[in-house]
């Protein structure tokens, strides 16, 4: 399984709207993303489903700033949409 398609895997959460944010992330960012994106990302991926809803539909922010920009890149990539 190649490092794409097992994060493809993490990002089915089971929530429509989380699903679709991620997956988008992943497949048009992810491709073009620096190290630190990636190691963000992939910890974003790691966090509880309540976490990943309070970041990205909760308008709630982590402290971590990578995690931050993942976060603000994801949701852009849904305004620009």
């Amino acid at each position: 399984m190649t490092e794409q398609s097992r994060l493809r895997w993490q990002c089915r959460r089971g929530m429509r709207e989380l699903d679709q944010l991620l997956l988008a992330w992943l497949e048009h960012d992810y491709p073009h993303a620096d190290s630190a994106q990636i190691e963000a990302f992939q910890a974003l991926l790691a966090l509880s489903d309540p976490q990943l809803m309070r970041y990205l539909l909760g308008g709630d922010l982590p402290e971590d700033p990578d995690l931050v920009d993942v976060i603000r890149s994801i949701l852009d990539r849904t305004s620009a949409q």
